[in-house]
């Protein structure tokens, strides 16, 4: 069972800041949310550290973390629990939590080992469209 959650900033997507593959989707859940209930941080950030330790997640650099409704959800877990909230057919896609966690951890852990591989930085700091930057904790 996740931990319980005792935060008061609402449903939290935490994400690796520095992968550009995590960095648009940050930006392509937030189009999708136009009811704004999600907010971001970036998982090296003093609100994602800050998040991180409250809830004894301390070994959690560069994982997907989804604080919601009490509740810490990691991994494929969080992406699928984040879907299941947005608009339009991606949110179908929570219904693969029916699938046993381990299997869909493989596949999660597949493309988190790789994403620095197959979406590069390009050297510049992602800046946040401004229909974003509010929703961002320490923006």
């Amino acid at each position: 069972m996740p931990p319980v959650m005792d935060d008061d900033a609402g449903t939290v997507v935490l994400f690796d800041g520095e992968c550009p593959l995590c960095s648009r989707a940050v930006a392509a859940i937030a189009a999708r949310d136009p009811g704004r209930r999600l907010r971001f941080a970036a998982l090296a950030s003093a609100a994602g550290a800050r998040l991180l330790a409250e809830h004894g997640l301390t070994g959690c650099r560069d994982t997907l973390v989804l604080l919601d409704q009490g509740r810490v959800h990691l991994r494929s877990g969080a992406a699928l629990r984040i879907a299941g909230k947005l608009n339009g057919a991606v949110r179908l896609l929570w219904l693969l939590l029916l699938i046993p966690a381990p299997l869909r951890d493989l596949v999660y852990d597949f493309i988190a080992r790789r994403r620095h591989r197959w979406f590069k930085p390009d050297g510049t700091c992602p800046v946040p469209p401004p229909s974003l930057r509010d929703r961002l904790l320490d923006s």
